[in-house]
């Protein structure tokens, strides 16, 4: 098996971090694969996609000094992955020991090195969510706001405040809160519904905040009770600028038809469904997929998660979104490319994100993963390069050496190595 560890951006990245305007030297990206087969040179500028043409027909814009070349023969080249659903307060906790830390110079440690981690596997924008209220108060997500700030230049990452109780006297001083999140900066309100003793309550008192501050919604909810869903659907149909249900694993419980209604009144109400084929961030007996098939054809956005990263509720999560695309095109059926677009294009589209293709004018948000084609990018994505708003911020690079095989030398079966192991 090979060794995979992220790498320290190129040289040519700003060491600033800063989130302005993307450096003035143009970025050209020669001899990448597309994934309809062509074989082409991208050149980047000002955080967006100049050109594309064939291979060997562009050079850096001689306007600009200090334009750097990326050899990407091998490669490739894909819309850069987004992680809608993290959870980097509590993120790698798992293997300290003892209860998780909420100190803030630990809450952002942790978000800090998560969202780096899920960088190097090529997502360039991230959602966290994160508690606020009880014993957290507004102390971690003080320190998520900081990591954000840190992480400008390298990665987008966003924080959705969640607090547990919103209805009743109890939850007077998390509806209080929550106010307070999102004027403290927390760009999207959510929470868990089903945790509260009214669960419509709760939702309405989001949708109220997120009215007032004119903020996304991102509701936490297992999805086991159709009627609540027809409700929430109603309530959040037509608002803007949206709301985004996540992980449902509940529904692929539900039966055939009471689902399949579930999932017309989501897409009549323009809801977009989070899914986590990785296990999800909650106890073992709400784990599961959303039916992801289910969804998709009845028209409802439907994007991939990461959960959760190392923490009690999976020791041994990745957040890796390329395996999330390998888990639903290998146990889900999705097709590759569609698997590719729920942790690509819908993620990016739940977010609030622009599209990216690689075409001129798009943003330069883009993932070169070692490989011909889609199929084998997600089975085997070891060594990948992750263009973040015009420069290269994150490389991967994996190398496996054999022995020496008589029988793959008569073969001519393709080698990668250094040298000859002993």
């Amino acid at each position: 098996m090979p060794d995979s560890q992220p790498q320290p951006p190129s040289s040519s990245s700003n060491p600033s971090g800063s989130s302005g305007p993307s450096d003035p030297a143009a970025l050209l990206l020669c001899g990448a694969r597309l994934t309809d087969g062509r074989t082409v040179d991208v050149r980047l500028g000002g955080g967006r996609i100049e050109a594309v043409g064939t291979a060997g027909s562009l050079a850096p814009d001689p306007a600009r000094a200090g334009g750097t070349r990326v050899d990407l023969s091998g490669y490739l080249l894909l819309p850069a992955p987004a992680e809608p659903h993290a959870h980097g307060d509590t993120a790698l906790s798992a293997d300290r020991g003892g209860p998780v830390s909420h100190a803030p110079e630990d809450v952002q440690r942790r978000v800090t090195e998560a969202a780096l981690l899920q960088l190097g596997h090529g997502a360039t924008a991230v959602r966290a969510h994160v508690r606020v209220g009880d014993v957290q108060g507004l102390g971690a997500l003080a320190a998520v706001l900081q990591a954000r700030h840190s992480l400008r230049g390298l990665a987008e990452l966003t924080a959705v405040a969640m607090p547990r109780v919103l209805t009743g006297r109890a939850g007077a001083d998390g509806l209080a809160i929550l106010r307070d999140a999102a004027k403290m900066g927390a760009s999207v309100v959510g929470g868990c519904p089903d945790l509260d003793p009214d669960p419509t309550g709760y939702v309405e008192a989001v949708l109220e905040v997120a009215s007032e501050h004119g903020c996304p919604v991102d509701l936490h909810t297992d999805a086991v009770d159709p009627a609540r869903l027809a409700r929430l659907a109603v309530m959040a149909g037509g608002m803007r600028p949206g709301v985004t249900l996540g992980p449902c694993a509940g529904l692929a419980r539900l039966p055939a038809e009471a689902a399949a209604r579930v999932a017309d009144q989501l897409a009549a109400a323009g809801v977009s469904v989070v899914c986590l084929p990785q296990g999800g961030c909650g106890s073992v007996d709400r784990r599961g997929t959303a039916p992801v098939r289910l969804l998709r054809a009845a028209g409802v956005r439907v994007a991939a998660g990461s959960g959760a990263l190392r923490d009690l509720s999976n020791p041994v999560g990745r957040g890796d979104p390329l395996e999330a695309a390998y888990l639903l095109a290998s146990r889900h059926g999705l097709r590759p490319e569609d698997a590719y677009d729920t942790v690509s294009a819908a993620s990016r589209a739940a977010l609030g994100l622009p599209q990216v293709r690689v075409e001129a004018g798009f943003p330069a948000e883009l993932l070169a993963v070692r490989g011909d084609h889609l199929p084998g990018a997600l089975s085997l994505a070891y060594s990948r390069i992750v263009v973040h708003r015009g420069r290269v911020v994150a490389r991967t690079s994996a190398v496996r050496e054999y022995c020496n095989s008589a029988a793959a030398a008569e073969l001519g079966l393709p080698r990668q190595g250094r040298g000859e192991l002993s």
